[in-house]
């Protein structure tokens, strides 16, 4: 057998005795090696075009759902207490790899966590009166936003192609949209009008989908086309087509030298008419202008939905085919840095709505982004210092190598009333070729 193996440039052979020559296209070793030297990670080539103010709503976030992930598991305790030992089988959910001890964690949020012993020598965990107050007040919340969930979630299901989503998906937006942890058992139910769970594909597929009920033609209507409106709400015979609307652009101070080359690109895909997300696009030509267009807006409108106007960028390559959007969505993210701002800390990529942002402070506050706040200002509670408000800050409460599998969204999925909590809802599925990729300059010059 032969393996050629390429290192800075330099090739060796391994030569089975069974072969006695081999000829190899020299430019195919070149544009191998040419590959090799220019194509690099998202992390090697970034560095320079970072935001520092969304790196740090980057990095909140990822110590905070470390926090909520615990207080689920803990929800679904009858007495709202777990042993130490069986929380580390949640360690992966809760992005903790060893050899740091849950038990360190907690210990650096007393005002949420309480750790005792019982007579036996064994360490248990429960929630403060602090944070079981936490928990009720992101309950009513919840509760109170349900009916604009509803809504979000059905305008989702009319955006998609076949009007039908995978359960299994939509669980991936759960935290996102606000929904609750009965999503999948109960909650989907309250709205008949709505959606339905149907299984299209039994008996080769048992998996569950949500489908659209009825089509509401006044929600057929993008956030930027009401804005354009002023917020009226659009009329029961609304249609939706091409639009003509350019999308809210912010750039940080650094992109001087990019935006004057690329002004007029950028110029002429503002101008440019596209297809609304809510339009039939199956038509539409992958690679197109029109196609890629149609994209970003959907993937703007998609963002405009979540309460923090971020999400893992993984969940949004899982909807390709359902949304009708390219191969390589992180080029396109990229390429349109002005409405999109990619974190790339970590293995989770985060894409964020940079209109939507002012600093590292979201303009427009969702009532459970207040509630998190208040949360995070409970978290490394310290006499000397109760805030958290730098990178430094942060990496001190957690160490770099607890921010590199960022798996926020890995849920617990609690099967009817069952007191099983191991199993995921729904697996995160990584797609590596998303994040070999090069950078702004190039992806412009496609």
């Amino acid at each position: 057998m032969l393996r050629l193996i390429g290192r800075r440039g330099c090739f060796s052979a391994e030569l089975n005795t069974s072969i006695a020559f081999l000829f190899i296209d020299s430019s195919a070793i070149l544009q191998w090696h040419r590959s090799m030297t220019t194509s690099k990670r998202v992390q090697d080539r970034s560095k320079r075009k970072r935001v520092h103010d969304l790196e740090i709503a980057t990095e909140k976030h990822k110590v905070l759902s470390k926090v909520l992930l615990i207080f689920e598991v803990l929800k679904q305790e009858p007495q709202q207490i777990i042993s130490i030992r069986e929380l580390d089988q949640y360690r992966r959910q809760i992005n903790l790899p060893k050899p740091h001890k849950i038990s360190a964690f907690l210990r650096k949020s007393p005002k949420l966590f309480e750790l005792y012993k019982d007579h036996r020598g064994i360490l248990w965990c429960g929630m403060t009166k602090e944070a079981e107050g936490l928990v009720q007040e992101e309950e009513a919340i919840i509760e109170q936003q349900s009916d604009n969930a509803a809504e979000l979630v059905t305008r989702m299901l009319m955006m998609s192609v076949d009007k039908r989503l995978a359960l299994d998906k939509i669980v991936h937006f759960r935290r996102d949209l606000g929904l609750p942890m009965d999503f999948r058992n109960h909650w989907v139910h309250r709205f008949p009008d709505y959606f339905r769970v149907v299984h299209p594909f039994k008996p080769y597929d048992e998996s569950e989908y949500l489908e659209l009920v009825n089509w509401r033609s006044s929600w057929a209507m993008t956030g930027l086309e009401r804005k354009a409106l002023g917020g009226m709400q659009a009329p029961d015979d609304h249609v939706a087509g091409l639009l003509s609307l350019s999308f809210p652009m912010k750039f940080p101070p650094d992109y001087k030298q990019i935006l004057s080359r690329y002004k007029g690109k950028i110029e002429n895909f503002q101008k440019r008419e596209y297809l609304s997300p809510y339009a039939d696009a199956r038509e539409l030509k992958a690679g197109t202008l029109e196609f890629n267009k149609r994209a970003v807006a959907v993937i703007h409108e998609l963002l405009s939905f979540t309460i923090e106007k971020r999400l893992v960028t993984d969940y949004l390559t899982h909807f390709r085919r359902e949304f009708v959007m390219p191969q390589k969505q992180m080029r396109l993210l990229l390429k349109h840095f002005g409405i999109f701002y990619v974190s790339e800390r970590g293995k989770r990529f985060h894409v964020f709505l940079n209109s939507a942002y002012e600093g590292s402070e979201l303009i427009e506050k969702h009532p459970l982004t207040v509630w998190r706040e208040k949360v995070l200002s409970f978290v490394g509670y310290r006499k000397k210092k109760e805030t958290m408000d730098t990178l430094e800050d942060l990496q001190e409460f957690v160490d770099d190598d607890l921010l590199e599998n960022e798996s926020e969204y890995e849920r617990v999925h609690v099967e009817n009333n069952k007191h099983n909590m191991g199993s995921l809802e729904g697996d995160l599925l990584e797609d590596e070729s998303e994040m070999e990729i090069e950078d702004v300059y190039s992806a412009y010059r496609e």
